[in-house]
């Protein structure tokens, strides 16, 4: 079977990752393939957010946390090291589309280096809030961006699991 296809057919959310960090041409080989991810018109409305330092990621940990409504303990990248946030222009029509191809490219790629993922949502309250505002006035981004989500990356702590049967009448042809 062709590669491109093992990997579409192989890839699994994780919710248990080793702490170690990715290897730096990993995440940057992963990190390129989100900005090949085909956009609406090629206007390329989305940005992604490298976070690596861990205090940071402990932060964006903690308001992803209280918007989910979960207990203290919890952290709802379950460990990842790495969060990758796709946000995208908010003034493209195309945005959510164009965010959610980049999503797809993240993952897959990451799955393809050998590095596990997960897509976590609740980017759109952050970004909606004074934190997330924060964290994109420190970068210096001021346009509308809406949040799309996270996409946590790690090495995965246990195998993943098989895939779910495939509904049936997933496909109708004509």
């Amino acid at each position: 079977m062709n590669e491109t296809l093992k990997v579409l057919e192989s890839r699994r959310s994780c919710r248990n990752f080793k702490p170690d960090m990715v290897k730096d041409e990993d995440l940057k080989a992963i990190l390129k393939a989100g900005t090949y991810a085909a956009t609406g018109m090629g206007k390329q409305s989305p940005i992604i957010i490298a976070v690596t330092d861990k205090k940071l990621r402990d932060e964006i940990s903690e308001e992803n946390r209280k918007i989910g409504g979960w207990q203290e303990s919890f952290d709802p990248f379950y460990g990842a090291p790495v969060i990758l946030i796709v946000l995208a222009k908010k003034d493209v029509r195309t945005y959510m589309y164009d965010g959610s191809l980049v999503m797809g490219n993240l993952m897959n790629a990451a799955e393809s280096l050998g590095v596990a993922s997960i897509w976590i949502h609740r980017a759109k309250e952050e970004f909606e809030s004074d934190f997330g505002k924060d964290i994109l006035k420190k970068l210096g981004i001021e346009d509308e961006y809406e949040g799309i989500g996270h996409c946590a990356l790690g090495y995965a702590a246990e195998p993943a699991k098989e895939p779910a049967r495939r509904k049936e009448n997933y496909v109708y042809y004509i």
